[in-house]
């Protein structure tokens, strides 16, 4: 109840301990919302596919740019890559998955490279 000058005061109904004036006592529901358990998003490979005629540097410097990855490791990929016709470049969320396939292949694109990306489920 608010008093006229604007404060609030309990009920007189019952003392703030027990009856229907107070919280916590009978006749008071709580509610408990269950709590949904989040899920870890599923995760995809980014796959390089080779061909015969991208260099092997350019190869290089994409999974230095995109995937920053050292030179060692980039070359043991791209050898991978060109050894096996495929390698994984790295395993990332969907959306970003997507984005470095996108940005891998526009750059081929650019330099006139038919180098292709390509992602799978893991």
């Amino acid at each position: 109840m608010i008093t006229p000058n604007g404060m609030t005061r309990m009920s007189d109904d019952k003392d703030q301990n027990g009856g229907n004036g107070g919280s916590g006592g009978p006749g008071t529901t709580v509610v408990a919302k269950p709590r949904t358990k989040t899920k870890k998003p599923a995760m995809y490979k980014v796959l390089m596919l080779n061909d015969d005629y991208t260099p092997m540097e350019f190869v290089v410097h994409v999974l230095e740019r995109f995937f920053q990855k050292n030179r060692d490791e980039a070359n043991r990929i791209m050898l991978h890559v060109h050894r096996r016709g495929v390698g994984v470049c790295g395993v990332f969320t969907y959306e970003v998955a997507e984005t470095k396939v996108t940005q891998v292949m526009d750059l081929a694109r650019q330099n006139q490279h038919p180098l292709q990306c390509t992602i799978e489920k893991e």
